[in-house]
């Protein structure tokens, strides 16, 4: 096994980064201008209200009696009252900025890594890693929608490998596509199989892991890959 870190080919394709980028800044800015609008639209409001010069500070009526006083300078709960709808819409833009700003975290910082038998993940804010060699190995699926895809429900099943580390509970899962490819390349396929069974037991709860390493191997022959992909892979995947 070498000890030289290799990068996974997993993580969106550069046009599908392109999209999801240019997705997350418009829900962004859409989140941004909720907020900001309401800011700016009370400040041109209360500038345009009443007529005539306004008074600006209470210096400037202090000798007035209180009825005559502007509303800014009265009560403050008549400015309160008015200031409520605004924030209340202000508010509403903040779940669509820190979607938008977590697309974008996502799509751009989405990784993998294998270091001897230790596999790096890093998602959009979080890195976790779990050594192969010792985890609990399992076969399993993600969603996975093509860009091309008109709707949501011609995407995908992508086989992954779900890693759970037996000591701790973390767990990592590294999707077997690669950036724009079927699977991910044979040689990072030997990578991942090679990782999981070293000095690895062959029998009792471990036998699974060796199924799973097994199939990354058969996998990447060539031939294999080509006459299988990712829907032969679905089809046999777990198994």
């Amino acid at each position: 096994m070498t000890n030289q870190e290799l990068r996974l080919s997993v993580g969106a394709s550069p046009s599908q980064r392109t999209m999801a980028v240019l997705g997350g800044v418009f829900i962004a800015a859409v989140g941004a201008a909720f907020v900001v609008l309401p800011l700016i639209a009370g400040g041109l409001l209360s500038g345009l209200a009443g007529p005539g010069d306004p008074l600006s500070s209470y210096e400037e009526a202090r000798d007035l009696p209180p009825g005559m006083l502007p509303p800014v300078l009265q009560d403050s709960g008549g400015g309160g009252e008015q200031a409520g709808p605004g924030l209340f819409i202000g508010l509403c833009g903040l779940p669509f900025v820190l979607l938008g700003i977590y697309l974008v975290l996502r799509v751009l910082r989405t990784a993998a890594w294998l270091d001897g038998s230790r596999a790096r993940v890093r998602g959009a804010i979080l890195s976790r890693s779990v050594d192969l060699a010792t985890a609990r190995i399992d076969a399993g699926e993600v969603s996975y929608r093509d860009a091309e895809d008109d709707f949501p429900a011609r995407g995908q099943r992508v086989p992954t490998i779900i890693a759970t580390d037996q000591a701790s509970g973390r767990r990592v899962t590294i999707p077997l596509r690669g950036m724009g490819l079927g699977i991910l390349p044979p040689s990072e396929l030997r990578a991942l199989a090679e990782a999981i069974t070293t000095g690895r037991p062959v029998d009792g709860r471990d036998g699974d892991a060796h199924a799973v390493a097994n199939q990354l191997r058969r996998l990447s022959e060539p031939s294999e890959a080509d006459q299988w992909g990712l829907r032969g892979l679905r089809g046999q995947w777990g198994r």
